[in-house]
């Protein structure tokens, strides 16, 4: 159906996780409602993140645990075929990929416009029709919108005269083959976890970082371990002295100093993984009235997800808040239904946060849950336990027996705040402590929980005990009970 004019109660901006998720918000509330998209249909997540990284990922992890089976008596002969690792990687990609595009071809036809969007006023939209598309220029008139618009990658100014010897996360998962060198510039989530995967398959990797920053980790001592482990398999700077970087024909070369010397290395390609932007430029906000921050982002209430006082909802990475899929679910879920009862009598009601829950799928995970270190670490009622992996009876069974857990707990109360750690088979640890904090658990109530023998979460048990021993002798009374709210956690 083409449209030159259109008046609907709310118009969503971006069909990726957090606008699906507004757009049915809002139908379920009644409104109608119609989703704006300038680029393919098909999620950040299944396109290039979460799923085509997994892929790599298993494939990563099944060279590494063959190569490293002589300990257990098993001996391989190992070939990797870098062709059909990667061929996997986009068969299941554009899988992923479809079964979202499927969602969305389902939805009735008016319900979707294909254009690029710009503001022209808090309540009027204008949308250019893409060159060779089914739709028409189009003015939106709606009484509400939600903003989804998605990120993209942040690329270094020191990268950019890389030519096609540059890549970003967006462009991995359409390679042919796995390259024979990569430097890796960002050792966030993205960074580690492809740099890892690319150096088990074969490619000879080395990762640059800015800052100290490891995964998103901030308990220094986590931390710490968590680079001790990874170094100990590849080199890995998280605060990278990198004095230039120049192409050299087909190659790209990189001087740097480290432990005082100054060392140029030539590599295949570099990756660009120092973070993502949201995608918020040319939208003519500044038509709209409402307040933007220094990063371009609009100032709003997490809890509500509205702009100020305004008729603009925001939700999703667009937010720059936290750019996880189940937080992106969430958030679009309360942007649309807050924008489609706004529409009808200017009210808005807190949605449902949950407790934090991040996880970085290295080896050994990377994981923080409720509360981490970093926002707990001025208080003086804090107390932490931890256990460390070395002797851990399952982890040294698997050969798996790396990483540092440490919990927090709160003072008179005993109640749980948080952990962070890098653990073998994290992920699992951290769903049952995410699900703790939000249950609002005390460290008593936990331990009387059944831990199974013999399992790596009997790793947690230990940690968990060390912060109770440490609860129990503490003589310091709390200043007033910090009662957080899962809604502001």
């Amino acid at each position: 159906m083409t449209m030159n004019e259109l008046h609907v109660d709310v118009a969503i901006i971006g069909a990726g996780t957090a606008g699906l998720a507004a757009y049915r918000a809002a139908v379920a509330e009644g409104k109608k409602a119609v989703l704006i998209e300038a680029g393919p249909y098909g999620t950040t997540c299944a396109r290039v993140g979460c799923m085509p990284s997994k892929l790599l990922i298993a494939a990563a992890e099944t060279v590494y645990h063959a190569q490293h089976a002589a300990p257990f008596g098993v001996t391989a002969t190992i070939s990797i075929d870098k062709k059909e690792v990667m061929a996997r990687v986009r068969r299941e990609r554009d899988r992923f990929v479809g079964m979202v595009v499927d969602g969305v071809e389902k939805l009735p036809e008016d319900a979707k416009l294909v254009g690029r969007a710009t503001f022209d006023g808090p309540d009027r939209l204008n949308v250019k029709a893409i060159p060779g598309g089914k739709d028409v220029d189009t003015t939106v008139h709606a009484k509400t919108v939600v903003l989804a618009t998605g990120s993209s990658p942040v690329v270094p100014p020191i990268l950019k005269d890389l030519g096609d010897r540059l890549v970003v996360n967006d462009h991995v998962f359409d390679w042919e083959e796995v390259p024979e060198s990569i430097a890796v510039f960002g050792t966030g989530v993205i960074g580690l976890e492809l740099g890892q995967a690319m150096h088990r398959l074969g490619a000879r990797v080395r990762m640059f970082g800015r800052g100290g920053s490891l995964g998103g980790i901030s308990d220094p001592a986590v931390r710490k371990r968590a680079l001790e482990i990874f170094a100990a398999e590849l080199p890995i700077n998280p605060d990278a002295d990198v004095k230039k970087v120049e192409r050299v024909g087909d190659v790209v070369e990189i001087t740097f100093v480290e432990n005082g010397k100054t060392l140029t290395e030539s590599f295949h390609c570099v990756l660009a993984a120092a973070g993502r932007k949201a995608n918020l430029s040319n939208l003519g906000l500044e038509t709209t009235g409402i307040k933007i921050d220094e990063r371009g982002v609009p100032v709003f209430d997490r809890r509500t997800l509205q702009c100020g006082d305004s008729s603009i909802f925001i939700g999703g990475d667009a937010s720059s808040d936290v750019p996880l899929l189940h937080e992106a679910a969430d958030e679009g879920k309360i942007a649309g239904a807050n924008a489609a009862t706004f529409a009808t009598d200017g009210k808005v009601a807190p949605g449902h946060r949950r407790s934090k829950l991040a996880i970085v799928f290295t080896d050994p995970n990377l994981a923080a849950c409720g509360r981490t270190y970093a926002e707990i670490s001025h208080r003086s009622d804090v107390v932490i336990g931890e256990v460390d992996f070395a002797d851990q009876g399952r982890s040294r069974v698997m050969l798996q027996n790396r990483g540092l857990l440490r919990v927090y707990a709160e003072k008179g109360t005993g109640r749980f705040l948080g952990a962070e750690m890098a653990a073998p088979r994290g992920e699992h640890m951290a769903h049952l402590l995410a699900w703790s904090h939000q249950a609002r658990l005390t460290i008593e109530q936990m331990l009387e929980m059944p831990f199974y023998h013999p399992v790596v979460e009997e790793g947690l048990r230990t940690a968990l005990r060390d912060v109770a021993a440490k609860l129990a002798v503490t003589s310091v009374a709390p200043h007033g009970v910090h009662d957080e709210v899962v809604a502001e956690a």
